[in-house]
């Protein structure tokens, strides 16, 4: 049974005892070759040049076939997880292509080509009209059938159709279209691409964490046949370099979380979520530059998680109220000395974790001051 009923004797209270993370101390003996990031790093370096030369090399020419093999380039960069360290010629070659939007697309009849031109100018902000998919429809009105036959051209469409707006109503058709056909068409479709649509199927690429998309894209990528071997091996190193990144990063967040001993100092009530919470940030942040990033914010959902525990879920009214009224104060409230061990834990933990984020960020000579009231903290969507 994954719940049980205990008692906590000092306040004569019951409550749903929680199990500990099965993630538990792990990541503290997964060793980390720090060598290992270095030699990765550098490899990065060295190939980066070339494929930053892959992706500007004619950019600005006035062939608007160069501008569309750019913009597909574009879209399997960032599949493979690779944009972000070619934001500024990404952003560049964009808006140089959708100059050319009208030629790219005038004569264009590829399910795939057009629907990753609109996925990637859509991703970057340029209103690529949805009028263009018209194209695909029959004197009946509706999406032709045979385009049923190009599994990959219907799970770029359906990828597409993440991006539409509510008033791209083709799109919306497009949508019903290929998720109805995509299921019957993995089962036709090469393993590789087979796994690709039912990972889309449960949740675009749009929606997905970057992390998570390279991690299969990159896989995906491999057994195309016209995979170009640099890209893949500059992929996979980048891989790799976060991966060891992230595991270094959760032993430094494991340590810090066992070092408060919350098990010794709360009763069972709150959620063992460390790995967890480190995760859910790397949805927001994946990139190595942001290592920092993610370390603070696994920390602060770290603070939103025993204390939304500690209010919904054990707390009396009177010990959330005082709690509630030194989070508003920053400050002790005058009978916070009086209440429970545990709660005053809470409260000291709140603080402590602040303090170090003012002394961290202060080192770089920023002022910096965040305090959350009550409601603030505990409306957060855990």
């Amino acid at each position: 049974m994954e719940y049980q009923t205990d008692l906590d004797h000092e306040s004569g209270r019951t409550f749903k005892k929680l199990q500990r993370s099965q993630w538990t101390d792990h990541f503290l003996n997964v060793p980390v070759d720090e060598l290992e990031l270095d030699v990765i790093a550098s490899e990065l370096e060295a190939i980066k040049p070339n494929v930053r030369h892959m992706l500007m090399s004619s950019s600005k020419a006035e062939d608007h076939g160069s501008a569309k093999r750019k913009s597909l380039l574009i879209y399997v960069m960032i599949s493979l997880g690779l944009a972000y360290h070619f934001e500024d010629e990404i952003e560049e070659t964009v808006a140089h292509a959708f100059e050319k939007i009208d030629d790219m697309i005038a004569d264009e009849h590829d399910l795939y080509t057009v629907s990753i031109l609109f996925w990637v100018f859509r991703t970057y902000g340029h209103n690529m009209s949805s009028d263009v998919f018209k194209r695909f429809k029959g004197a009946d009105g509706k999406l032709i059938d045979s385009l049923t036959k190009n599994a990959k051209g219907m799970l770029s469409l359906y990828e597409a159709t993440h991006l539409r707006t509510t008033r791209d109503y083709i799109m919306d058709e497009a949508l019903s279209f290929t998720t109805r056909h995509l299921e019957s068409l993995a089962g036709q479709a090469s393993p590789h691409l087979s796994r690709l649509i039912h990972n889309a199927l449960g949740l675009s690429q749009h929606w997905n964490m970057e992390i998570l998309v390279a991690m299969e894209y990159i896989s995906f990528y491999e057994q195309e046949e016209d995979h170009d071997e640099m890209l893949l091996k500059f992929s996979k190193l980048n891989f790799k370099l976060l991966q060891l990144l992230y595991l270094k990063e959760l032993k430094m967040v494991t340590k810090w979380y066992k070092e408060f001993e919350f098990a010794s100092k709360l009763p069972p009530y709150f959620r063992d979520r460390i790995v967890e919470l480190h995760f859910f940030v790397i949805s927001m942040y994946f990139e190595p530059q942001f290592s920092r990033a993610r370390i603070m914010l696994t920390k602060f959902y770290t603070i939103l998680t025993i204390v939304d525990d500690t209010f919904d879920r054990y707390a009396s009214i009177s010990e959330a109220e005082s709690l509630a009224r030194s989070l508003e104060r920053w400050a002790p409230n005058e009978d916070m000395d009086r209440q429970p061990n545990y709660l005053r834990f809470v409260f000291k933990f709140v603080l402590d974790v602040f303090k170090d984020f003012e002394r961290e960020v202060g080192s770089e000579g920023r002022s910096y001051s965040v305090k959350y009231t009550i409601e603030e903290v505990s409306n957060q969507d855990l």
